[in-house]
């Protein structure tokens, strides 16, 4: 039987800091968490984003189960800079499930395409479990 690590994050209550804590589990236990997919990025235009990009990966977005559930050109930015044009959050019901879909073949072209030439800098893509 395969055995699998995971880290969590505790919250001690009764002291303001964050503990992490190891954890062992069978395959057998583990629940799915949703995962969220964070986007930032500045690219040239939005109307060739929406047109070249957006209407092509939707789809593909769907055969994993994904669905954007916020997207912006003006985010809030409360601490930090930034200075990109377009910020979204995406949802997927697992890890697998949203590497599935970022490694997908048929998502590939499009990747390539947001990356090299709509992006005039480097954009972020980061992948957060739920806690729950």
């Amino acid at each position: 039987m395969k055995v699998k690590s995971y880290f969590c994050f505790q919250y001690k209550s009764n002291q303001s800091n964050f503990k992490t804590t190891s954890n062992q589990m069978n395959d057998a236990n583990l629940v799915a968490k949703t995962t969220y997919v964070t986007v930032n990025m500045k690219v040239s235009s939005l109307e060739d984003l929406n047109q070249r990009y957006a209407a092509f990966v939707f789809p593909i977005l769907h055969k994993h189960e994904g669905e954007m559930i916020a997207g912006t050109p003006t985010p809030l930015v409360k601490e930090g800079e930034w200075d990109g044009n377009w910020a979204a959050i995406l949802r997927f019901p697992s890890m697998e499930k949203a590497l599935a879909w970022y490694n997908d073949e048929d998502y590939q072209s499009y990747k390539n395409l947001r990356i090299n030439e709509m992006q005039l800098e480097a954009g972020r893509v980061i992948m957060l479990e739920s806690l729950v």
